[in-house]
């Protein structure tokens, strides 16, 4: 045994093109290896460094012993009706994520997750109500377009970009994660890896200011906010966030981030609950607050989960909501729900997944104390 090698190999799945050429510098190696090592990762989707044919053989065994490329597993991989596809992938300590994506005519948007679970704990929120674990990693996020790419071109006979657009709306806050997120949305962005473009690869966020004010220094992807009411006494129970970052401030740094590029618009992200925010009284709160902001309204009937309070609204409560936006001179559009068979609301599936985990995992321990007992 080489007692010089690392105890741990890196995992270089996550790094993007700077890091590459950090890990490759700290070998004795010459930086531009990085972006052949990338594309044979994330282009051409290669895990053997043996197989990566223009490294010499002695870089190749050398990055064999110090390195690896690791992805997670596919617990559970189920497709809807519609043709939405969705993923479980559990992660080396167990815990599972979910990714899904989503046809239409002229996209294929992956929608990913950047967190197991979610400590913001929004009241109408599946993963929310299953709590926070912890955060991914940068391969672990970036591992989920991996496996998307992969499954779609191999088993449905997709091309290559049958994933046109990403969106970091999955479990978790994106931006309470944001040292792993950004590696990952750079190699999102790469020439080298998926080849982007800064206008398909948007991040949400609750409205994590101090994030959201560095997203726009280091970044140039596109941004949604999770607004969900226009005043702050009803925010403040839908999003509890909104208690340390309140609509004024929010509101605020969203006029700010693309005050350099004024073409481009925040999506506002509005989840439509009957009887609680979508009256047209609501409407007219949201035409205050957005007054004077470059923004479209993406209204989103909700996905009721087990043991949820909360209701989707009606058909004529979302029409007449549009109409009042509309009018107002705000493009708002409905999104379609897709995937209902399939447990489609964020963390649905991986909650109904780990619940029966755990409750194999009571099972084992009931009857281990009732052998001990006996």
């Amino acid at each position: 045994m080489n007692e010089n090698l690392p105890a741990t190999k890196t995992n270089l799945l996550g790094l993007d093109l700077e890091n590459m050429r950090q890990f490759f510098e700290s070998i004795g190696e010459k930086p531009f290896r990085a972006q052949q090592v990338i594309k044979w990762i994330h282009e051409v989707g290669v895990q053997d460094f043996e197989l990566m044919t223009n490294l010499g053989k002695a870089l190749r065994e050398k990055l064999s012993e110090i390195a690896e490329i690791k992805v997670p597993t596919v617990l559970l991989e189920k497709s809807a009706e519609d043709d939405t596809r969705k993923w479980i992938i559990q992660l080396s300590d167990g815990n599972c994520v979910e990714t899904v994506f989503i046809p239409a005519k002229n996209r294929g948007t992956l929608c990913i997750s950047s967190q197991v679970g979610c400590i913001l704990n929004c009241d109408f929120c599946s993963t929310g109500k299953q709590g926070f674990s912890r955060n991914l990693t940068s391969a672990e996020i970036i591992a989920q377009l991996w496996i998307a790419v992969r499954a779609l071109s191999l088993k449905q006979g997709f091309h290559d970009r049958a994933i046109t657009n990403v969106v970091m709306m999955g479990m978790g806050e994106p931006m309470l994660n944001f040292d792993n997120v950004l590696p990952a949305l750079q190699i999102m962005r790469s020439d080298f890896a998926y080849s982007l473009s800064k206008y398909r690869v948007t991040v949400s966020t609750a409205g994590v200011i101090p994030a959201m004010k560095v997203l726009r220094e280091k970044t140039d992807v596109a941004l949604a906010v999770s607004l969900h009411a226009g005043n702050n006494e009803l925010r403040n129970k839908l999003v509890p966030l909104n208690k340390k970052y309140p609509l004024e401030e929010l509101m605020q740094t969203c006029k700010d981030f693309f005050k350099d590029e004024p073409k481009r618009s925040i999506v506002m992200e509005y989840v439509m609950l009957d009887g609680v925010n979508d009256e047209p009284l609501h409407a007219r709160q949201l035409v205050k607050l957005l007054s004077n902001m470059s923004v479209k309204i993406n209204l989103i009937p909700f996905n009721p989960f087990p043991h949820t309070t909360y209701q989707r609204s009606t058909d004529a409560n979302i029409d007449t909501f549009q109409r009042i936006l509309s009018n107002a001179g705000y493009f708002t559009t409905v999104r379609r729900t897709r995937g209902d068979d399939i447990d489609a609301a964020c963390g649905q599936l991986v909650g109904q997944v780990q619940d029966r985990t755990r409750r194999q995992e009571r099972y084992l321990k009931a009857r281990l104390i009732e052998a001990e007992e006996f």
